[in-house]
């Protein structure tokens, strides 16, 4: 819906999406809408409908693991056990955590506490090595913390004193139904955020995280146990793996590794104990009573605006999409995604390459040698589309037992996942396996395999449609296909080679040039002021050169079209960035998403391509122009 007031040419997102935000309500239980989150929310409302017919014997799916989500839902749903219970279900785990009272204990039992999902000192994981994706790597990093970045530990943040001060509140509430004094809940409240801030001086911040290629680092098992002393960390290598217990480590975060006795040693060891007890609590409040699930979701609540927590119906509905993701994708696959529609997607992705290998032939700033690399890259492109054809072994394995409880059937799945996660390091990496489920309303490159994964969810309108014109298609899904494989050739994904390996495929020259382009691209977005603070440039590069290559390869084929629509084009490329969200949830994404505000999404882009111009006849009077000298198209 348009708004005839605001003229394309100054704002082209407004211009398109005006009239929707003005009447757009964000539902009380999401911190927005629109776009995504309108598919999204539509998605859910089917599969909940379909859960609900599951739950009540009215409906019955073929899928053999679709019968445990429903049982998993209906335990949910039973508030009268859960009520009754409490916190009763989660003792016994906060006694062992209790019971932990020197590096030794630890140390024997870390295991069994990283097994149970008791946060450690450092955080131990499985990923695919970057320098030889075919194998995985154990991985050590720092801690999670309770603010979303570290930059919210600064006494001059906005709202860093704000956040923590109801993230406090929120663990106060819920530790007073513990067995615990209110002496010894004053005490472990304090230690936790003492324990907190002490890593929060030492952990990557999210502007880090960001280049991610610089995760990794590899260093010997026995060099990184002498930094986290007095943490055994061959110790539980060996509890993992017994003899095969790794050699060597990637480590993501070292200086949280390097540099860890400044918030765990034995001299502050029970600050890391209380810590370790009040986040274990606080991961369980959804699985326990309602009262203590309302409670513990107060700080997300805050962090995000949300008015009110979702239904209980809609809560069990999305614990069990999120633990049986691929069964529930799968299903959702086979119902509501057409044969056709995803032919039809399938082609317009191979159309897309082929465009892409065009433009990299014509790239005017790499050598015949390197393009020929990115070609070949291009060429070897793994395409992921709707759902997977299996669901795999492992999901028939997340089982648990019709008497248990629903916090100790959800600690049984966790276990199962945790095991078969840490099973990987002793196996090769399983190329068929998909990043995203398809009822996900997303779409991701995976530079380890490179690969693309567009789930069925997201391939509907305002994205894609064959009722929609080739032109809107392209401006839609077409520009994310685009979008997703240019992060092949983003700042990150441009070090990785045609099979996903950390490798140098460039020339020097070529990759300087590239960097020089890359600076442009931060400097395009860099200090633009938005509700209050400003765009970081360089924690949102990967994307905005994403958007960038995603436009350029698409308006590419729409030259090939006969009398082509460039304005409905660039109108429905507006159309899918449409957003309205609370306040709270825009200061969120806006110090740590990689992605640009979506309004920047849709202005920023067109005004590098003179087809953009040419569609309105933009000039240098109007808002939505930037002279040619300042344009940037990379991909």
């Amino acid at each position: 819906m348009s708004d005839t007031k605001v003229r394309i040419q100054d704002d082209l997102y407004m211009a398109v999406n005006g009239k929707w935000l003005e009447t757009a309500v964000i539902p009380d239980d999401r911190p927005r809408t629109g776009g995504f989150s309108d598919l999204d929310q539509a998605v859910e409302k089917i599969l909940m409908d379909d859960f609900k017919a599951f739950a009540e014997g009215s409906k019955v799916s073929d899928i053999p693991e679709m019968q445990y989500a429903t049982a998993l839902y209906r335990k949910v749903l039973d508030t009268e056990r859960r009520n009754r219970e409490g916190i009763t279900p989660l003792l016994p785990l906060l006694e062992d955590v209790a019971a932990i009272r020197s590096s030794e204990a630890l140390n024997s039992r870390a295991c069994e506490l990283l097994m149970k999902g008791v946060p450690l000192p450092i955080q131990v994981d499985i990923d695919t090595d970057m320098q030889d994706a075919s194998k995985h790597a154990v991985i050590i990093m720092g801690p999670d913390i309770i603010l979303p970045d570290t930059s919210y530990y600064a006494k001059d943040h906005p709202a860093g004193k704000r956040l923590l001060a109801a993230w406090k509140d929120m663990a106060a509430k819920v530790l007073a139904f513990t067995p615990l004094s209110e002496a010894e809940q004053k005490q472990y409240l304090d230690d936790t955020l003492a324990f907190d801030a002490l890593a929060a001086q030492k952990v990557k911040s999210q502007l880090e995280w960001a280049e991610y290629v610089k995760c990794y680092n590899p260093m010997a098992a026995e060099e990184a146990e002498k930094q986290v002393k007095p943490f055994d960390l061959c110790g539980l290598l060996r509890a993992l793996y017994g003899d095969d217990a790794p050699e060597t480590l990637i480590v993501y975060d070292p200086k949280a590794i390097r540099e860890m006795n400044s918030y765990f040693s034995d001299e502050n060891f029970f600050l890391w104990q209380h810590w370790a007890y009040v986040m274990t609590l606080l991961r369980h409040t959804d699985c326990l009573s309602e009262e203590l699930a309302a409670l513990g979701k107060a700080y997300q609540r805050t962090l995000t605006g949300v008015a009110s927590d979702p239904v209980l119906e809609k809560q069990a509905y999305q614990t069990v999409s999120r633990l049986y993701a691929e069964p529930v994708g799968v299903y959702y696959g086979r119902t509501y995604f057409g044969e056709e529609a995803k032919k039809d997607v399938v082609d317009l992705v191979h159309r897309i390459i082929d465009s892409y290998k065009l433009r990299m032939r014509k790239n005017s700033f790499l050598a015949e040698e390197t393009k020929a690399q990115a070609i070949k890259k291009l060429s070897t492109i793994v395409v992921k589309m709707g759902y997977p054809d299996q669901i795999r072994a492992y999901w028939s394995k997340l089982i648990f037992d019709e008497e248990d409880s629903l916090c100790l059937a959800m600690d049984k799945l966790a276990a199962v996942k945790r095991r078969d996660s840490f099973d990987k390091a002793l196996k090769p990496v399983d190329r068929t396996e998909w990043l995203m489920p398809g009822h996900m309303v997303n779409a991701c490159y995976n530079p380890n395999a490179n690969d693309i994964t567009f789930p069925a969810a997201i391939l509907q309108k305002p994205f894609y449609s064959l009722s929609q014109s080739i032109e809107e298609n392209l401006g839609g899904i077409g520009a994310v296909i685009g979008h997703e494989i240019s992060h092949a050739f983003d700042n990150n994904g441009a070090s990785f080679d045609e099979n996903g390996n950390l490798k140098n495929w460039w020339k020097e020259e070529d990759f300087a040039a590239f960097k020089a382009l890359t600076k442009e691209m931060i400097d395009q977005f860099d200090g633009i002021p938005f509700h209050g603070g400003k765009v970081n440039g360089e924690l949102v590069v990967s994307e905005n050169i994403a958007d960038n290559g995603g436009m350029g390869v698409t308006l590419e084929i729409m030259h090939t079209l006969k009398a082509p629509d460039y304005q409905a084009y660039f109108k429905n490329w507006a159309r899918i960035w449409c957003m309205k969200a609370k306040e709270e949830f825009i200061q969120l994404l806006l110090a740590r998403d990689v992605h640009s505000p979506a309004v920047l999404r849709a202005n920023m882009p067109p005004r590098n391509f003179s087809e953009w111009y040419e569609a309105f006849g933009v000039t240098e009077d109007d808002n939505m122009y930037i002279p040619p000298e300042k344009r940037i198209s990379i991909w």
